[in-house]
């Protein structure tokens, strides 16, 4: 069986001073568990030399390729732009930030063959400022408890199966896009797997999650799923019926096959 690939659509907004490094880990990542793939950096407006610096990269392996907005879209908007022209099996979003190790998440890659998305959690979470913390522990009390869910952590780099993905009408362009996904493909039925992560923090420049900007767009994320799962009941384009090529639709016919 050939060994399943994997887009890495990487976000970056004003990261010049980090992308370099994020993208050059990634493909190290790529080698290290020989997983065919490629980066897909994706220049969500920025203002800096993030642009510059992503095309010279290109230039220089062509595993990776370039997507630029000529203004700030949003963290959500890059992903769903890079995850249309992913041509490989899989899907993850790793920031441009190099606060994150793709070794860490690939280490996991492996068990895509059983389920269609691989979730991380942060274990090392004193990485994080304290506010930060209890924003966190708060917002994941009212994911789950909002949709039923029961998940350690919504805003990680998950690893998507892209055949499940084309069955999702994403609506959120900002920071809530991840936990849009998550709940609209598990409430689809699609199978998942938490695994913990190491995170190293962001060494250079300041985070934009916890912006005024981004809170505020979380909660309009927030608010439109509430209405599209209790009240318009959209679950999700695919309305339960899952994509046959899906890791989760193999195993249920296996277990419905007469042996």
């Amino acid at each position: 069986m050939a060994q399943p690939s994997l887009s890495v659509v990487m976000p970056c907004l004003n990261e010049e001073r980090n992308v370099e490094e994020a993208v050059r880990s990634t493909l190290r990542a790529l080698d290290r568990f020989g997983i065919p793939g490629e980066v897909i950096v994706v220049n969500d407006g920025s203002r800096d030399k993030t642009a510059e610096v992503a095309g010279r990269l290109a230039s220089q392996d062509p595993r990776v390729r370039t997507i630029s907005h000529s203004r700030p879209q949003g963290i959500g908007a890059s992903f769903w732009d890079g995850a249309r022209s992913a041509g490989m099996d899989y899907v993850t979003m790793i920031p441009g930030d190099n606060e994150n190790v793709p070794e860490e998440l690939l280490t996991y890659f492996s068990l895509t063959r059983d389920v269609d998305m691989v979730v991380p959690f942060v274990y090392n979470v004193e990485v994080r400022s304290l506010f930060r913390r209890i924003l966190s522990s708060f917002y994941r009390l009212i994911i789950n408890f909002s949709f039923g869910t029961n998940l350690n952590y919504t805003n990680g780099t998950v690893i998507y199966n892209r055949r499940a993905l084309q069955e999702i009408e994403l609506g959120s362009k900002g920071f809530f896009y991840q936990t849009e996904l998550l709940v609209r493909l598990i409430r689809a039925g699609y199978l998942y797997a938490e695994v913990p992560y190491f995170l190293k923090g962001r060494k250079v420049g300041t985070t934009k999650a916890v912006s005024l900007k981004s809170l505020r767009a979380v909660a309009e994320g927030y608010l439109r799923l509430v209405w599209d799962v209790h009240v318009a009941r959209r679950a999700g384009r695919a309305g339960g019926r899952l994509h046959p090529g899906s890791a989760t639709a193999k195993r249920i016919r296996h277990v419905e096959t007469p042996s």
